[in-house]
């Protein structure tokens, strides 16, 4: 009979020697990348005393951004959500009411903005999909605890302060080629 596909392997069944039948070999492979372990640099850091220094391009921890007059950036459209492959995100919109102009900028609004952080793989896709550049990754870290609630982040550690002293910058995420496709009348969330 034969094969079916050309991808087919002819195994030998090769008798072992007298030292790898007291596996002597692998012992001693196995010792000698022990040892030369043992005198290596450690690369253990001392975390609260010494910081680890971390990529140009981390991305940690979420922020809603406000636009120059103080308001929330966020129309609650969704995208975000969607494009979140863990599925960390959920959100319930709203409509905004009279007199509530100044603190959002469009007339609906995420009332409830959740992100788990302990689902969450940031990744960043939710900062691409946002058409309105409202959410942002920023190189703060996620805070350790011992309680699951305590990693689901609603608006309240979220939304950038109302402050203008501090605002959160975001400027390392837009390199060049980000900063071209904004400025382009052509795409539609541009205009």
């Amino acid at each position: 009979m034969e094969p079916l596909t050309k991808r087919s392997k002819i195994v030998f069944n090769k008798k072992m020697t007298l030292a790898e039948s007291f596996y002597l070999p692998g012992i001693v492979s196995g010792m000698a990348i022990t040892l030369k372990h043992l005198f290596r640099r450690k690369t253990t850091i001392r975390y609260p005393e010494e910081d680890r220094r971390f990529s140009e391009i981390y991305r940690g921890k979420h922020v809603l951004k406000r636009d120059d007059e103080g308001r929330e950036r966020c129309t609650a459209c969704g995208l975000c959500a969607l494009a979140c492959p863990a599925e960390a995100i959920t959100m319930v919109a709203d409509e905004r009411k009279p007199g509530e102009e100044h603190l959002y900028r469009e007339e609906k609004y995420a009332r409830i903005y959740e992100i788990d952080m302990l689902r969450c793989i940031f990744c960043g896709l939710c900062e691409e999909a946002c058409p309105k550049e409202a959410i942002f990754l920023t190189k703060e870290t996620v805070k350790s605890g011992y309680r699951r609630e305590f990693f689901i982040y609603g608006k309240d550690l979220l939304v950038e302060p109302a402050d203008p002293g501090k605002k959160i910058d975001i400027s390392m995420r837009l390199t060049p080629e980000v900063i071209k496709f904004k400025q382009d009348n052509r795409q539609r969330h541009n205009r």
